[in-house]
């Protein structure tokens, strides 16, 4: 799975690909707002932009979706490797720093820290589903009051003993 290293929080989460960046962080109980976005935020919309994160470039090329046009429009005056977390997809691994906006007197030192342990790359799809087919031959019995499936000149399979 990919993980995402929180630089502010210190911490490492796990998440599958695809998910949104906002709604792994929230689950995770990391606070991605700063006052004004705890005391409104869109809830995910990309209208209020309180939910910025940096994404350290070099340590996680191509790791998030492409901006969406939302981002575009709401970020053009911010760095480029701000993102908006409701808006952001993740595809690989990834280091992140929550509300780059606020001071961080060690911001520096904190993130040579992240970049020197390597991210691992995680799988790029969900975990496969089992097929019903395997589920049955694996030994799935018939309910109770089913009709047989057998066809004509079969003799129906046993199944279990009804009461």
């Amino acid at each position: 799975m990919p993980v995402i290293r929180f630089v502010r929080e210190g911490r490492d989460v796990e998440c599958y690909p695809g998910e949104n960046l906002r709604e792994v962080a929230l689950r995770e109980g990391l606070e991605l707002y700063g006052l004004k976005g705890q005391l409104g935020n869109c809830g995910g919309c990309g209208q209020c932009i309180t939910c910025f994160v940096d994404v350290v470039a070099e340590a996680s090329p191509g790791a998030l979706t492409p901006r969406t046009p939302v981002e575009d429009r709401k970020l053009r005056r911010r760095p480029e490797g701000w993102r908006l977390a409701c808006q952001a997809l993740v595809q690989r691994s990834l280091v992140v720093l929550t509300r780059p906006q606020a001071g961080l007197s060690d911001r520096e030192a904190r993130l040579a820290a992240a970049r020197v342990e390597p991210l691992p790359a995680g799988p790029t799809a969900w975990p496969a589903m089992e097929e019903p087919a395997e589920a049955e031959s694996a030994g799935a019995t018939e309910p109770v009051g089913m009709e047989s499936t057998a066809t004509a000149g079969e003799a129906p399979e046993e199944g279990p003993v009804g009461g």
